[in-house]
């Protein structure tokens, strides 16, 4: 008798056991719900309260609409992050929430060097999120121009590459053009070898010339056979490999999904930290301090032994530390040469603009292309 009494409360507790677990991811399944609704309602009233702050008249310059502060902002709030979603999650559900409240007011317009799905264009999207008014065009030099005739508030260019150095069309474009560096993006480039075919039958690989440049060693030693074509971009390269027999690009794995290609090698880059850091230009003001900020410059010094020094001595003198320099030919001139310079610090800083006062007295041109928070890799 007692023993069949235990077998029972043993059973019924077996039993209070199992619903106590099927009755666990139900109410799991029903918080969960419910801070969805809470989460939209959030979502909404952040909405409305965008929109009312772009009724007042505030410019849009303010902390929402300015593109540096609200990546900044994001920043901070990722920072502060303590829970289970990774950063780099967090940082991207922000973004996306900042571009689409940002576009209720009026959509960003923002060009690059097109056209989708080529790097640039991804590095738009992860400084500007979705909810912008994207403008692909042919070369640097047209995103100087739409930028600065008025055709998008920003633009978005290729500054350096950790394998190649500099981008010698950009940093020539600032000396032609007065645009202001704003910002700047850096993301770690992963090329991929995507075509139709099986490796073993791709005859040409298409790319633009740095891709090529930086996946040299991978291809010479996996397709030693294949003819290596330079075209005008990533995208143009997947088209053509989407369409010609035997063809391959090199290119980005989301730009595979895109044209409908086989991803037939990943990682080919060389060197796996491969970044390449762009730029982000407008006509407006430097953003404000951040406390990790940098600031760009161009100058000019006169053609006689020492003149570099002493404009060196200046920067030691004032204890500005430079973190790149750069020498470059000027456009149309017999042998002078530019310098462009990026060092720590935020041009309103007191000690820049000693540094930029005294300069400015020694070079035969100096100007300062903007202020702008460092950037921190993606990818």
């Amino acid at each position: 008798m007692e023993k069949a009494r235990g077998k029972r409360k043993a059973a019924e507790g077996g039993e209070r056991s199992a619903a106590r677990r099927r009755a666990g991811p139900e109410a799991i399944l029903d918080r969960l719900a419910r801070l969805d609704e809470e989460l939209l309602r959030l979502i909404d009233q952040r909405a409305r309260l965008v929109i009312e702050l772009g009724k007042s008249g505030r410019s849009l310059s303010s902390a929402d609409f300015a593109a540096g502060t609200a990546v900044a902002a994001i920043e901070q709030l990722a920072e502060r992050n303590a829970g289970a979603l990774p950063k780099q999650a967090l940082v991207a559900v922000l973004r996306e929430l900042y571009s689409a409240c940002r576009g209720l007011v009026r959509p960003l317009r923002v060009a690059y060097l097109g056209p989708p799905y080529s790097f640039s264009h991804l590095a738009a999207i992860e400084r500007f999120g979705r909810a912008v008014d994207f403008n692909p065009v042919g070369s640097i030099a047209a995103v100087f121009e739409e930028v600065s005739r008025g055709q998008a508030d920003y633009g978005l260019v290729p500054l350096e590459n950790s394998t190649d150095g500099r981008v010698a069309d950009t940093l020539d474009m600032f000396s032609r053009m007065p645009m202001r560096i704003c910002g700047t993006v850096e993301m770690r480039i992963h090329h991929a070898l995507l075509g139709k075919c099986p490796r073993s039958e791709v005859q040409e690989v298409y790319s633009r010339p740095q891709a090529l440049s930086q996946c040299r060693n991978w291809l010479s030693r996996h397709m030693p056979g294949a003819r290596l074509v330079e075209v005008t971009s990533t995208t143009t390269a997947a088209q053509l490999a989407a369409q010609k027999p035997g063809a391959a690009a090199v290119a980005s794995v989301q730009a595979a999904v895109e044209y409908g290609l086989d991803v037939l090698a990943e990682n080919i880059e060389d060197n796996p930290w491969n970044t390449t850091r762009f730029a982000v230009i407008s006509r407006s003001d430097a953003p404000p301090r951040t406390g990790n900020d940098r600031t760009a410059i161009l100058f000019q010094v006169e053609h006689r032994p020492g003149a570099l020094a002493e404009a060196m001595n200046i920067f030691k003198r004032n204890r500005v530390n430079l973190t790149w320099i750069e020498s470059f030919p000027i456009p149309g001139s017999d042998r002078a040469y530019l310098f462009f310079a990026e060092m720590e610090g935020h041009q309103a800083d007191s000690r820049l603009r000693r540094t930029f006062a005294a300069l400015g007295r020694k070079a035969l041109r100096m100007e300062v292309l903007g202020s702008f928070p460092a950037a921190t890799s993606i990818g």
